[in-house]
């Protein structure tokens, strides 16, 4: 069974891939930029197909893909060059990868969300018995919380999240109420011992539901992939801080052995088979965002450099040569592909370890 489950993560792994690329593709073509390759895979060519002015291959590499368009990284005099468009048509292009994989992610968690009858809401059920926080001036049944702190609350896990991270238990709430956005500044909320309970609790019970309607399955869709984007930035947060080291992170090796992992350890294949693409979900928003951060050979960093040069050229009224931007490019690349084989060697060394 593991075995099914790797072939299956190779193969949303290189979907992931495919679309990213086929983002740039489509963008490309729609802006009237010659394609010379779209390619899946890396290394050498397995299957050539040539179709009009783009060349169709598939490489022996399962994990990457590009998109070469004429003049990508160098001046040309093609009028449909890459380099020849407007700022604002390769902008454009060198997001829509990163909009594809985004969309990508919401349309899986939507069609995982399809069947559901109900989802649970960040919404207050009911109180505990002998709860002091029920009353017109805090708390009451059916308040929804939007924010806690200041940070957005998408799910109901956010909600136990948050209320747990601060331990002076002052709070600053937003919350609906009666279709009333309410604000609730240093609101002390303590847990406390109850009554036929077992350990301590504020004495909020969420146990409140939204209906598995169409529009409920998009609003939790989109806020479950909102979500998902939080708990990156997060950890980025904490990778710049030092609170994860470069030996945590993991690449296409590392990425395949959870997903395989993920759904063995699931009771049934349906079960193994929602939690891998749920997981799938939450790769495809990770790759959106990772890569529009403004890092040279990054599509965000070439919107970056874009954008600079761009600003440099209307101040300076002179057009900078595409090469320096490509040198810029070219050492990133180099860096990257240097921490992308830390990594998958770092990946395989866990695997043979255990």
């Amino acid at each position: 069974m593991t075995a099914f489950y790797i072939i299956i993560a190779i193969l949303i792994f290189g979907v992931l891939i495919i679309i990213h690329e086929f983002g740039h593709f489509t963008a490309a073509k729609l802006c009237g930029v010659k394609v010379n390759e779209f390619a899946v895979g890396m290394g050498p060519a397995l299957i050539k197909k040539q179709k009009g002015e783009t060349l169709f291959t598939v490489r022996c590499i399962p994990f990457g893909g590009f998109c070469a368009m004429a003049g990508e990284d160098e001046e040309s005099d093609d009028p449909r060059a890459f380099t020849s468009q407007s700022a604002w048509k390769r902008i454009i292009i060198l997001c829509a990868g990163s909009f594809n994989n985004f969309l990508l992610g919401l349309i899986i968690v939507m069609i995982l969300y399809s069947s559901a009858e109900a989802f649970y809401a960040p919404v207050i059920g009911e109180f505990m018995e002998g709860c002091p926080y029920e009353s017109e001036e805090l708390l009451q049944v059916g308040d929804r919380f939007i924010k806690i702190n200041g940070r957005r609350v998408y799910q109901l896990s956010n909600v136990n999240e948050y209320l747990s991270a601060d331990e002076d238990g002052i709070y600053d709430l937003v919350i609906r109420r009666d279709g009333k956005r309410i604000k609730l500044n240093d609101i002390r909320l303590e847990k406390m011992e109850y009554e036929g309970r077992e350990g301590e609790y504020i004495g909020l019970l969420f146990n409140a539901y939204d209906e598995g309607n169409f529009g409920n399955v998009i609003r939790y869709s989109w806020n479950t992939c909102m979500d998902f984007g939080r708990m990156i930035w997060q950890s980025l947060g904490q990778l710049v801080h030092g609170k994860v080291k470069a030996e945590d992170l993991s690449g296409p090796v590392g990425i395949v052995d959870l997903m395989a992992e993920t759904g063995e350890q699931a009771e049934t294949v349906s079960d193994g088979l929602y939690s891998v693409f749920y997981l799938a979900a939450f790769i495809a928003v990770n790759l959106a965002i990772m890569n529009m951060l403004p890092i040279p050979a990054l599509d965000g960093g070439r919107v970056f450099l874009l954008i600079v040069t761009v600003i440099i050229e209307a101040i300076t009224k002179k057009k900078l040569d595409p090469k320096y931007e490509g040198y810029v490019h070219a050492a990133g690349l180099i860096l990257l592909l240097a921490l992308m084989a830390f990594i998958m060697f770092n990946d395989i060394y866990k695997l043979i370890k255990g």
